[in-house]
Order: structure tokens, then C-alpha cells, then sequence
């Protein structure tokens, strides 16, 4: 028996010193009260002593294993492929869920096992015409705000919803716009700061493309007026655009305008901000005059009081992408503290390839993620995204749904986030495409913006007249990032979940619980809800459902 226990005590320690399972330090101490009583007792055989030795390891093991955990909503018999939701978030002790099901509305409210605890008709929302809706969640309530159009004028109204999925209180109308025509599109743009302490609502009269209307109304967290503005923005070239529009926790508005020709590269570009309570723009170009840039990516830093932009640059207009452009503003000293180029590696570039040559290895690629760190660094995540077709090749250039800067000629009014998930359509096209999902570069950078470390996930997703299951989405556990995707596997798609630790370590979790053949995951779309919690849209044979995922 002495030799069994030492035998054990052997694989203990080297588990232990590998660090491969967490919880076997209380095995451990376990496991040394336990020998003592077993000394040599002779007339225990090792047969007998084996299986109780593999049943401690193996009950242990398994507790680490299953630390995640999946379970799944029943569908609703309405719930059907063709619902518009939303995952509102965890308000209260239930989930809640959006759906909006033939031109009726709802609010479905999820326990901690996704069972239905009950479904509230908003019966006040419209029940045609309804351009969009935005939710913004606190613990014990939401707000909703939505637009919809009645005749030639689109309505903007808020309603509070309460922790049992009611309105609470009166419908407060924000704004209203006076058009001329019928339109599915949003005229009013939403954003809420990080800390909820603020949310703005703005409109962009472009019907003079020259000199673009910005109206916009910051709220504080009871929707209470702060500041109404209305800023007229001249547009100098007939090629300028706006996007990337950030609020942060002083209520201070940030976004771009840049240049592009016919969808081309970016050749100027400038940032501009608006304060809280101003009338006015301040602006700052940015100095890419020897380099060409692709999308200009925001990140708003809170904590450092910062503004953090970045995006792919080039040498050469339309050429191979070379590497990252950086630009951060502080706002306590009103300037930059840096602005540099990165190129990418050759070494970079050969784990990041995939198919392609070393040359062309991010060029189809684009930044998904920002991660900003309490000491200035960040973390860029991108992934490789691109389409074939017997037709015709895509390229960055020409843009999957269409240009998102091209702002519709016969509207008076341009949101810049016109093509939004929640009225995307998520059918299939008359089209025959193969969309292509492929790896995931992760990249962390100091304050300087040097480069810390860099990992490659690697991973190869496709999928016809769709993109819903492909593509990836984070889930940020504060002790790691975890990245959630399918994988095909023996030809199903299974929930794969990578992480990676402050110190750019890639892991690949086992399997997690109670994985269902018949759930095929819409992992783009999740949403955290929690620190250790998200909701996951799922198509279950012809019905939407939601699985949560706990990380216990």
C-alpha cells in the first residue's frame, strides 16, 4: 500500500507543478490526510485500492472541466428563424430578451436555467413602421428607445421597462423629424457611456451634401435633458464621410471624418469632439500624408482619460497591408501623446497567412476588437473575413453589404449606423457566395505602442448564403479573454472557447457542458450580460433560442 501512495504522491506533484489543474492543491492536502490512515495495511491488494484512486483524480479532473456551462431556452412556437431580437441583458434576477414576431412586440424573461418565467406584450409600440430599438440596461431596469415612422414624420421615443419586462411610467417622446419620403432605415443614432451615466441621441440632416445638420440631445441616467445642440458640420469634398461616433463618461461626443475616393483608401482624416455642454466642434487632422489608411477604428480609454484610434495602414494606395497606424489623444493635456506606424513582421505575417502569401497575409483581415489597460497598453484582436463567388471576387474595397459610408442620395437624413444587427437581414441571399471566416491575430502593445506579445488562433470557418454561424465573438472574464466560435467537427459545428492569459497564452478549453447536436450557435451575435455570464442566439431546426453560458 506504501507503494501505491507513493506512486500517487508522484502524479500529484508533477500535475501540480505543471499547473494544469487549479483545484488539485486541495487534492493535495485531501490526499496526504488520507494516507496516513492507509500506512501497510498489506491485506488491501492494489486492485482495490486502483479505482478509488482513479474515481478521487477523475472527480477532481472533472470539477475543473465543467466549470462551463450551457444550458438552452425552450423555443417559442413564434420564436421562428424570421424574429427581430434583442438581448437586453440581465435585469433584476431574470434575463431578458427583446423579440419582435409578425409586428408585435415583446419582453421574454429568462430564469437562471433559461426557463420562461413570463413574456410581456408591449402593446403602446407601433405595429408597423417601426424603424429600430435600442436598449440600454442597468441592474434593476432598462431603457428603450425607439423610431418609428407615422406619415411623413419619424417619431423617436423612449419608454423605462422595469425588472418584470413592463413599462414603467409615461412614454416620453425624444424627437421628431419631418421627411418626405418612406424609409426602413434609422434616422436617430443611440449611444450610452461605459459607465451609463450618460446617453446622447443625434440626427444628421445630410440633404445638403455640403453642409450636414447635427442635432443631438445628451440624456443623463434618469433621461433627463443635459444639452440640445444643432452644429452644422461643412463637408468639404463630396467624398468625405463620418463614422465611429463614441460617448464617454463626461458626455464629451468623439468621432471621424476622413477622405475617400470611391471607396479607396483613406487619404485624410481628421477627429473631432464635442464636449458635453458645447456648441461646437474642436478638430484635429491626423498626419498619414506618406501612409494610406483602411477603417479608423475609436476606442474610448475612461480611465486614462483617453482617446484611442487606430487602424490597417498602406504604402501604397491600394496595395498589401503593411501593418497599424496609432494615434491617442490625451484629454487632460488637449494633445497627443503619440502617434507611430507598426509594421507587421515577417515572422508576424507567416503565422497569419493562412492560404495566402506572406505579402498579401493581412489583407483580409479586419480589427474586431480594442482592449484598453489600466497602464496605457492595449490589445488589438482582427480576424481574416472575405467571400468567393462563382460571379465575382470581393474585396476590401467593395465592401460585403454595400459601402457603409455611402450615404443614400434621396434621404435628408444619414445615421451612420443605418446597417445595425438588430434590422439586418439574416436570411439567404438570391446570390450564390461562400462566406469565409480564418484566423484570429491577437496582439498586445505597451504605452509606447511596442509590441508586447502576439498570438495567432488559428481556425478556418465558412459557410454559404449566410455568415450568421461563422466569425467569432469575445468574452472578457477579467483573469482571461475567452474567443467563442464554431468549429466544424465530423460535420457538425461545435462551440469551440480559446483563451488567452495576460501574458498572451492560448489555451483551448474542453469541450463545454451539455453541448446539444441540434444547436447550431450564432456566436457573433452574444452578448456578456454579466462578469461570468453571456446569452447565446442559437438556431434550434426552424426556431431561434438562447443558451447561457456560465463560467463558474
Amino acid at each position: 500500500m506504501s507503494s501505491i501512495c507513493s506512486h500517487l504522491r508522484i502524479i500529484l506533484v508533477v500535475i501540480i507543478d505543471n499547473h494544469e489543474y487549479p483545484s488539485l492543491p486541495k487534492l493535495k492536502h485531501c490526499f496526504w490526510h488520507t494516507s496516513c490512515n492507509f500506512k501497510t495495511q498489506n491485506k488491501f491488494s492494489m486492485q482495490l485500492w486502483r479505482p478509488l484512486v482513479y474515481l478521487l483524480l477523475s472527480a477532481t479532473i472533472s470539477s475543473t472541466i465543467l466549470a462551463q456551462k450551457i444550458v438552452y431556452s425552450e423555443p417559442d412556437r413564434d420564436d421562428s428563424r424570421r424574429m427581430n431580437f434583442e438581448v437586453i441583458g440581465k435585469i433584476g434576477p431574470n434575463f431578458q430578451i427583446y423579440k419582435n414576431v409578425r409586428n408585435r412586440n415583446y419582453v421574454t424573461l429568462y430564469d437562471n436555467d433559461m426557463k420562461e418565467v413570463t413574456k410581456v406584450e408591449h402593446e403602446y409600440m407601433p405595429d408597423d413602421r417601426l424603424i429600430n430599438v435600442d436598449f440600454f440596461p442597468f441592474s434593476d431596469f432598462s431603457y428603450m428607445i425607439y423610431q418609428y415612422q407615422k406619415r411623413n414624420v419619424v417619431y423617436c421615443m423612449a419608454a423605462k421597462i422595469d425588472a418584470s419586462g413592463n413599462k414603467v411610467g409615461d412614454i416620453m417622446e425624444l424627437d421628431t423629424s419631418h421627411i418626405g419620403f418612406s424609409t426602413n432605415n434609422k434616422i436617430y443614432s443611440t449611444l450610452s457611456s461605459e459607465d451609463k451615466s450618460k446617453i446622447i441621441v443625434f440626427k444628421i440632416n445630410s440633404r445638403n451634401k455640403r453642409r450636414y445638420i447635427f442635432t443631438s440631445m445628451l440624456l443623463n441616467d434618469r433621461l433627463e435633458l443635459q444639452k440640445r445642440s444643432r452644429i452644422v458640420i461643412p463637408m468639404e469634398e463630396k467624398d468625405d464621410y463620418l463614422d465611429e461616433f463614441h460617448l464617454d463618461n463626461e458626455g464629451d461626443l468623439v468621432f471621424t471624418e476622413f477622405y475617400r475616393n470611391n471607396n479607396d483608401n483613406i487619404g485624410r482624416a481628421t477627429f473631432m469632439m464635442k464636449e458635453a455642454q458645447s456648441d461646437s466642434f474642436a478638430t484635429k487632422e491626423l498626419n498619414i500624408e506618406k501612409s494610406f489608411l483602411d477603417e479608423i477604428h475609436i476606442k474610448v480609454d475612461n480611465f486614462n482619460k483617453r482617446y484611442f484610434f487606430t487602424s490597417f495602414y498602406y504604402k501604397q494606395r491600394r496595395g498589401n497591408v503593411d501593418g497599424f497606424y496609432f494615434y491617442i489623444w490625451d484629454k487632460e493635456t488637449a494633445g497627443p501623446i503619440m502617434e507611430k506606424t507598426i509594421t507587421f513582421s515577417e515572422e508576424l505575417r507567416k503565422e497569419a497567412k493562412g492560404d495566402a502569401n506572406i505579402k498579401m497575409a493581412f489583407n483580409d483581415y479586419f480589427i474586431r476588437n480594442i482592449i484598453t489597460k489600466k497602464d496605457g497598453g492595449f490589445i488589438l484582436g482582427s480576424e481574416a473575413f472575405y467571400t468567393t463567388s462563382r460571379s465575382s471576387l470581393w474585396n476590401r474595397w467593395d465592401y460585403l453589404y454595400g459601402s457603409p459610408f455611402m450615404s443614400p442620395m434621396d434621404y435628408y437624413y444619414y445615421s451612420p449606423y443605418y446597417n445595425s444587427w438588430w434590422w439586418r437581414s439574416r436570411y439567404s441571399s438570391n446570390q450564390s457566395v461562400r462566406y469565409h471566416a480564418d484566423n484570429i491575430v491577437i496582439l498586445s502593445f505597451s504605452k509606447e505602442g511596442n509590441i508586447e506579445w502576439s498570438n495567432v488562433i488559428r481556425k478556418e470557418q465558412f459557410d454559404d448564403e449566410t455568415d450568421n454561424l461563422i466569425s467569432y465573438n469575445l468574452m472578457n472574464t477579467g483573469d482571461h479573454l475567452h474567443f467563442l466560435f464554431n468549429q466544424e467537427e465530423k460535420r457538425v459545428k461545435l462551440l469551440n472557447d480559446y483563451t488567452i492569459a495576460p501574458n498572451g497564452q492560448i489555451n483551448r478549453n474542453p469541450t463545454l457542458k451539455n453541448l446539444d447536436r441540434g444547436y447550431d450557435f450564432m456566436a457573433k451575435y452574444a452578448k456578456q450580460v454579466t462578469a461570468r455570464q453571456m446569452i447565446v442566439p442559437c438556431f434550434y431546426r426552424n426556431f431561434i433560442c438562447f443558451a447561457k453560458i456560465d463560467y463558474n
